[in-house]
């Protein structure tokens, strides 16, 4: 019989414990949902970009074959939906835990506890949002405005939570920058 220890259960375990804390650290929340929205739009133009070119392509296509190649226009609709929810996946799932367009404002997405994203949670959050959006209207972006967190709705149902990256809560906390070693954890856990 192997010999261990039983983890304790309920909210003072370690494990359940929030590693961001608004009132302890807020340079990671700070400027979160601006910047928030602004990935939003970007990422939308990184979604959009592929799929107008692949229309165009169809289209260009359908007049050499004279009007054959349009009958390829039915495949934009299942991949207006698998390529958002792979780009997600991808990039939420990836080493920097953020899409490029939150890279490009220096905010990622981690988990309850502070871990990094995976592919699955990155594309089950895409889903989430737009069908949270789709059947509730935009107006459940207003839930971040009565949290400290900054969360939304498919925020809590997954349990992440989007923050500054390190680089910019060192930033704002007037430390030096911070680079960090490839492979390491620059987080407090």
């Amino acid at each position: 019989m192997a010999d261990y220890k039983a983890a304790p259960i309920g909210a003072a375990t370690a494990t359940s414990a929030h590693t961001y804390d608004p009132v302890f650290s807020p340079e990671y929340f700070e400027g979160v949902l601006t910047r928030r929205a602004l990935a939003f739009l970007l990422d939308v133009c990184i979604i959009t970009i592929p799929l107008a070119i692949a229309s165009l392509f169809i289209f260009l296509f359908g007049i050499v074959t004279l009007g054959l190649g349009w009958m390829l226009f039915w495949l934009m609709s299942p991949a207006a939906v698998i390529w958002p929810v792979v780009y997600y996946g991808m990039t939420l799932g990836g080493p920097h835990s953020a899409t490029l367009g939150m890279r490009a404002v220096d905010i990622e997405m981690r988990t309850w506890n502070g871990n990094r994203a995976y592919f699955l949670l990155g594309a089950v959050h895409a889903i989430i949002y737009w069908i949270s959006i789709s059947a509730l209207t935009p107006l459940v972006l207003l839930i971040a405005f009565f949290n400290r967190r900054r969360r939304l709705l498919q925020d809590f149902l997954l349990g992440t939570v989007v923050v500054n990256t390190e680089e910019r809560a060192t930033r704002l906390r007037g430390g030096p920058a911070v680079t960090p070693i490839a492979g390491s954890r620059t987080r407090p856990y």
